[in-house]
């Protein structure tokens, strides 16, 4: 049946497949929510159409039933009363109406194949639905806590960009101390060969310069006229 085929892909849908497929399922899941709903609302229509044809054809095949029965009693009836003619009239009604009830019998078998289907889909949609909302609130919640843990991963990864900095500008720092080192070691390579490299004039030059105090001077002039100098 048309309908039976229609819906065979609502009830094969798997929601955890569809969220799974989701860019946002916290976005996404009151959508699917929505589109099972809309679902669910033709399926309760079309199952409320079938179960309606299931139940004609149960009427129909139970008043072909009872008209057979009805026709068998009659026949009966006449021939008690020796009217066989009336009783073939009967029978052959009863005929008719037996092979009516053969395809009555497939149609309503096929019927109540059908609405029994469709509830089945039904009820499973039904109960898909019910299975979703009571998730809904743990899956907006696992979302929430995915996209933290993002953000904490990429705060994490600029924290390690921080440290690399850091890091690198400890070592220009080191660089820095080491040029430093290395110029004043120069500069004391450079006085030390000043030093070395002087005339020695200026030193004789500093010693005359240098005047010795008057006591000094009389005790050279005593020391003189004691060795007769």
């Amino acid at each position: 049946m048309g309908i039976i085929s229609r819906f065979a892909d609502i009830m094969s849908a798997n929601i955890n497949a569809l969220l799974d497929r989701a860019e946002d399922p916290a976005k996404m899941i009151d959508q699917y929510l929505r589109n099972l709903q809309e679902d669910l609302a033709n399926v309760k229509e079309e199952t409320a159409t079938v179960m309606a044809e299931e139940k004609r054809c149960e009427r129909e095949l139970k008043e072909c039933s009872a008209q057979i029965a009805k026709l068998q009693a009659y026949a009966e009836k006449a021939v008690l009363a020796g009217n066989d003619n009336d009783a073939k009239r009967f029978l052959a009604e009863k005929a008719s109406l037996v092979e009516k009830q053969a395809g009555l019998q497939q149609a309503y078998e096929a019927a109540a194949a059908n609405s029994s289907k469709m509830k089945q889909m039904y009820d499973k949609l039904c109960s898909d639905i019910s299975t979703l909302n009571a998730r809904k609130d743990a899956i907006k919640a696992k979302v929430a806590v995915a996209k933290t843990q993002e953000k904490i991963n990429k705060i994490g990864s600029s924290i390690q960009g921080a440290a690399d900095n850091l890091s690198a500008f400890d070592r220009m720092e080191a660089k820095a101390n080491q040029m430093l080192d290395k110029a004043n070691a120069m500069a004391e390579l450079n006085g030390l060969d000043s030093a070395e490299g002087g005339t020695g004039v200026e030193d004789l030059m500093g010693k005359y310069d240098a005047q010795p105090s008057a006591a000094v001077e009389d005790e050279l002039a005593a020391l003189k006229a004691k060795l007769g100098k």
